[in-house]
């Protein structure tokens, strides 16, 4: 269990310039009901960057594992990236996560994701995006019944962190912004495929008797698919001036700000 909460702490974590909370370690639950299990006080910022595999095995790296990830490395404290990690380290305290806040961060997540696909849908630019095996939204939308049918939960609305990251992106889309939404995009959906991956995996064992939620699955080899997408956001980044570049790296803050906000259901939203 140490070694769990140690781990998971890890995980749940947030930069302080980004969104205001309390990182939080992590304590045996005790005179809990059996909706409750535990995690962090904290946004849980996923991390993205760091977990991902590199853009092709060639010794010539692109954007995402430079401009990009370095731009992320500076949101990672050393914890998180021991050898990169540059954001200050945020004092932890316990938080016990329940059943209703687990389906309240999939509902915003879901929400999220549509406002994703809803662009890039929209967007002849991101076309390549488009039916994606990254896509989460429809998964989603049976884990969400899984969670109301099987604890006799009431889906919640969406809430405040859902619609207020969702807007943000919508408004990318209809300004044209494609430097920023590629940040945004792969910020939000590689996070998932990495240390989301690991905090749903502990979340299973403590809240769902160890069921493994279609969020956490994908259809084929999810590195491959994962290396697929990040040559396509390559392809579209080669084209792009250094200033364009720059304005991409530059929304990183906002976009671990939203996923930050959108994890903090995991917390209670404090």
């Amino acid at each position: 269990m140490k070694t769990f909460i140690i781990l998971l702490g890890m995980l749940l974590r947030t930069n302080h310039c980004c969104v205001k909370s309390f990182r939080s370690s992590l304590i045996t639950p005790q005179g809990k009901s059996h909706h409750a299990t535990v995690t962090t006080k904290a946004s849980a910022l996923l991390p993205a960057l760091a977990m991902s595999t590199p853009v092709d095995s060639t010794s010539e790296k692109g954007f995402i594992e430079t401009e990009l990830r370095g731009a992320a490395m500076k949101l990672h404290t050393r914890s998180q990236s021991p050898k990169e990690g540059e954001a200050k380290e945020i004092k932890m305290e316990p938080y016990v996560t329940t059943h209703d806040d687990y389906v309240l961060f999939l509902v915003d997540s879901q929400y999220v994701y549509q406002a994703f696909e809803d662009v890039i849908n929209s967007v002849e630019e991101l076309s390549v995006f488009s039916n994606s095996p990254l896509d989460r939204t429809t998964v989603l939308e049976s884990d969400i019944e899984y969670m109301i049918k099987e604890f006799q939960i009431q889906k919640p609305d969406v809430g405040k962190a859902g619609l207020e990251y969702a807007d943000v992106i919508r408004q990318l889309g209809n300004n044209g912004d494609i430097n920023q939404f590629i940040c945004h995009y792969y910020n939000f959906y590689f996070a998932h495929t990495a240390g989301g991956r690991m905090i749903g995996k502990k979340l299973s064992s403590l809240l769902l008797n160890k069921k493994t939620l279609d969020f956490y699955k994908w259809d084929g080899d999810l590195n491959k698919i994962k290396k697929d997408v990040k040559i396509d956001i390559e392809n579209i980044v080669k084209s792009w001036s250094v200033a364009e570049k720059k304005k991409c790296t530059d929304a990183t803050a906002a976009a671990f700000k939203g996923g930050g906000a959108i994890n903090n259901c995991l917390s209670g939203g404090q």
